[in-house]
C-alpha cells in the first residue's frame, strides 16, 4: 500500500479528535518508530509503498489513537530533557513543565557550586526524588549534575521496575527505594540516617474537582495514583514531604516541588509553617505557578 494513502486515512480518522498538525506529528513518529522512515523520505518519494506486514503496526496504532491512547504508550517511550525513557501505563508521561523543574534545579545547583570555596567532588551532592515514577527527574539530575549521588523513592513496584530500566539504559546510577512517603515506614529505612543536600518531588496534586480540565488521553490512560488527591486534602503529599525534608535535609539544603497551579500561595504558607526560607515560586512557560524552591535554614 502507498504510504501517502495510509497517511490520508490517519487524517480522515483522527483530525477531528487531535487536529491536523498533531495527527501529522503522530504519523511521523510512527513511521520512524516502526519503519525507520523519516518525514523527508516520504516528501522526496510520495509513491513510497510498504508491505502488508509493515502496514500492520501502523493500523494497530491508528486503532489505539482513535481511543485517545497516548502516543507515548503506543510506542513505549518518550523523550525527556534530552533522554530517551520507557513509559507505560504504570507511569505518568513526563511533561514539559517537569523538564522546566529539572532545568531550574540544574541551574540552581550550578550556581551554588560556582559560589563554593571547594569543588563539589570533595562533598558530592546527595539528591532524593520522591515519587519518581518513570525515573525522569532522578535520571536527568544524575546525568547532568556532576558527581551527584541520587536516590529515588516510589510506592509502585511496577513503576520502579521501569525506572530501573531507564536508569540503566541511560547509563546512570540511581539508588531506588520502594516506599510510601505517606506512611511511617519510611523512617525505618536507612534514609532515617541519610542527609540530603537536595530533595525534589512532583507528587500527585490534581484535585478531583479539576478532572473536568483533564483531557481523555490523560484521564483514561495515565495512572490515577500518580495524578489525583482528595479535594479536601490537596497538599497531603507536600505536607508529608516537607516534614521529611525538615528532618532529612542538610543545613542550607534545598527543597524543590512541582505544584498545582492553583495552590501556589497555599504552598508558600505550608513551607513557611515548616520553617523553610528563601521560598521562590516560579511560573512555567504557560504562565502558571508551577515550581517552588525553598531552603532549610537553622533557627537562630
Amino acid at each position: 500500500m502507498i504510504l501517502k494513502e495510509i497517511q490520508h486515512i490517519f487524517h480522515k480518522e483522527l483530525d477531528a479528535i487531535f487536529g491536523e498538525d498533531e495527527v501529522a506529528s503522530f504519523f511521523d513518529i510512527l513511521l520512524e518508530q516502526y519503519l525507520d522512515i523519516r518525514r523527508i523520505d516520504l516528501i522526496l518519494n510520495p509513491n513510497l509503498t510498504i508491505t502488508k506486514s509493515e502496514e500492520q503496526p501502523l493500523f494497530e496504532a491508528l486503532s489505539r489513537l482513535k481511543m485517545e491512547e497516548p502516543i507515548q504508550y503506543i510506542i513505549g517511550e518518550t523523550e525527556f530533557y534530552g533522554l530517551k525513557l520507557k513509559v507505560n501505563e504504570n507511569t505518568l508521561i513526563p511533561r514539559p513543565e517537569t523538564e522546566e523543574l529539572v532545568d531550574f534545579i540544574i541551574k540552581s545547583v550550578a550556581s551554588s557550586i560556582s559560589l563554593q570555596a571547594q569543588p563539589r567532588s570533595n562533598n558530592p551532592l546527595t539528591v532524593l526524588d520522591i515519587g519518581t515514577g518513570s525515573g525522569c527527574i532522578a535520571i536527568a539530575l544524575a546525568k547532568n549534575i556532576p558527581d551527584a549521588k541520587v536516590y529515588a523513592m516510589e510506592v509502585s513496584e511496577n513503576a520502579l521496575k521501569l525506572a530501573r530500566e531507564n536508569a540503566e539504559s541511560n547509563g546512570v546510577e540511581v539508588t531506588f527505594i520502594h516506599q510510601d512517603i505517606l506512611t511511617a515506614r519510611h523512617a525505618e529505612l536507612f534514609l532515617a540516617s541519610q542527609k540530603f543536600g537536595l530533595i525534589v518531588s512532583n507528587p500527585p496534586y490534581v484535585r478531583h474537582l479539576e478532572k473536568v480540565e483533564i483531557k481523555n488521553n490523560v484521564l483514561n490512560y495515565e495512572p490515577h495514583l500518580a495524578l489525583f488527591v482528595e479535594d479536601n486534602t490537596p497538599l497531603v503529599f507536600y505536607r508529608a514531604i516537607a516534614q521529611f525534608a525538615v528532618e532529612n535535609l542538610t543545613e542550607n539544603g534545598q527543597l524543590f516541588f512541582e505544584i498545582n497551579q492553583y495552590l501556589g500561595e497555599e504552598m508558600i504558607r505550608l513551607l513557611e509553617g515548616f520553617g523553610f526560607q528563601e521560598i521562590e515560586l516560579r511560573k512555567d512557560l504557560f504562565g502558571n505557578d508551577r515550581m517552588l524552591k525553598a531552603t532549610k535554614k537553622s533557627i537562630e
